[in-house]
């Protein structure tokens, strides 16, 4: 008999952590080089929050694409290509010279490879290796993005004041190239591969043989959109991605410095939103384990509209103790959502769930985009962000409601894709 005193699915969430950290560097960029691109290039803010829309756009969309390759070609060739999308695209930047090229590295390059390690990857980790603390490791992994930004932007908006902004996106390339040895080793794609049940399983089931990606990605789509429980999720989840990766990461940095706040100050702000995400999400995973998602979603966007309505009078050449608040507040919250949303995801959608959630999480950035674009031109026109942030309060308001008119999934999932032809399952007995 071989007793495993530490599970392997463990093994496998802390590389996946580490490889999420590892793609979260580009993504807490624009913040702090929206005013040193301006500078230098006299591109409108507005243009260059278009490159970043296209980003998050696309960090979206390639996640259910994303979240179907790893059924078809497996997890760590699809992450070790993301994370080499992310350097190449990181690292182009610095021969830029027009507004396009900017959109095609920061844009196309980046937000395919983060896409390929967003939250469906976290979704797709859990999904095969946890069943039970399976809210929690989701809540932890989700974490690594908010760990990325903690980790990166301080040193990036440090590097942008004392080296230029070039630097700082080659730290980046760097930081991701160096992830892809780590993942190649050590990141598995099934319990079964080991020989071993999922982690709080007792037995042991061969992984399926999927069909085609496209086709999979595409099919959960057609078959979740005919539900109301879907265009509730997703609906909520877009107005997650605006007031969040879209709004405040994006433009708080240049919003604050607007109020004559200091960029490097205004970047450990966000940094300390990193710090709070962190606790907030592992909390709120540990939550979705015990509490109903419905009335955490619900009670997590009403409580982030009410502190964005008050945000614009938080401004202020330094940062106050009233800001501070705001900070550990919206952090705690930041990525609070996702446990709830995925596991809502797996209830109603099954084996589906993963590929269903790449899809929800296309809403939240297509939000995010929306918003990155929409606050950069109300900035560039009306020479304030305040009406901005008075929006995002009121939709966070909205998307509370819609998380209250979810309901629970009666017997079977919504949605089984006939995609997969499983194996026969055997019991694992230590």
């Amino acid at each position: 008999m071989i007793r495993h005193r530490l599970h392997p699915a463990w093994l496998v969430a802390g590389v996946a952590f580490v490889a999420l950290v590892g793609a979260a560097g580009f993504r807490a960029t624009p913040g702090v080089l929206l005013h040193p691109l301006h500078a230098e290039f006299g591109w409108p803010l507005a243009t260059i929050s278009a490159a970043v829309s296209v980003n998050l756009l696309l960090y979206g969309l390639t996640a259910p694409f994303a979240a179907a390759l790893m059924d078809r070609f497996g997890i760590r060739r699809v992450v070790c290509a993301a994370l080499v999308l992310v350097a190449l695209g990181s690292g182009l930047t610095v021969w830029m010279r027009a507004s396009w090229q900017l959109i095609l590295c920061w844009g196309v390059l980046v937000g395919l490879g983060t896409g390929s390690m967003a939250l469906a990857f976290v979704a797709t980790v859990t999904g095969r290796w946890f069943v039970r603390r399976r809210g929690l490791v989701t809540g932890v992994l989700t974490a690594g993005g908010a760990a990325g930004q903690l980790v990166f932007l301080p040193l990036l908006a440090v590097l942008v004041r004392d080296h230029g902004w070039r630097v700082a996106a080659l730290v980046v390339a760097g930081a991701a190239l160096a992830v892809v040895p780590l993942v190649g080793w050590l990141l598995r794609e099934y319990p079964a591969d080991l020989g071993l049940p999922a982690y709080g399983a007792t037995e042991v089931v061969r992984p399926p043989v999927t069909g085609g990606a496209a086709a999979r990605a595409v099919g959960a789509l057609a078959a979740a959109a005919r539900t109301r429980q879907f265009w509730l999720l997703a609906g909520g989840f877009a107005i997650c991605g605006a007031t969040t990766n879209g709004l405040v990461g994006t433009h708080f940095v240049p919003a604050a410095h607007d109020h004559g706040m200091a960029e490097t100050t205004a970047a450990g702000l966000l940094a300390l939103v990193g710090i709070f995400d962190i606790a907030g999400s592992v909390a709120s995973g540990w939550l979705t384990d015990r509490v109903d998602a419905r009335l955490l979603l619900g009670a997590y966007y009403a409580l982030r509209g009410a502190s964005l309505l008050v945000l614009p009078s938080l401004f202020a050449g330094t940062a106050r103790p009233s800001m501070l608040v705001f900070i550990v507040f919206y952090g705690l919250d930041w990525v609070a959502t996702v446990p709830p949303t995925v596991a809502l995801c797996r209830e109603w959608f099954g084996e589906s769930g993963a590929v269903v959630f790449g899809w929800v999480f296309a809403a939240h950035q297509f939000g995010a985009a929306l918003a990155a674009t929409a606050a950069g031109l109300v900035r560039d026109r009306l020479g304030d962000y305040a009406p901005a942030w008075y929006v995002a309060g009121a939709l966070s308001i909205g998307a509370a409601g819609l998380s209250l008119l979810l309901r629970r999934r009666a017997v079977q999932p919504v949605v089984v894709l006939p995609v997969a032809v499983p194996r026969r399952a055997w019991s694992y007995r230590g």
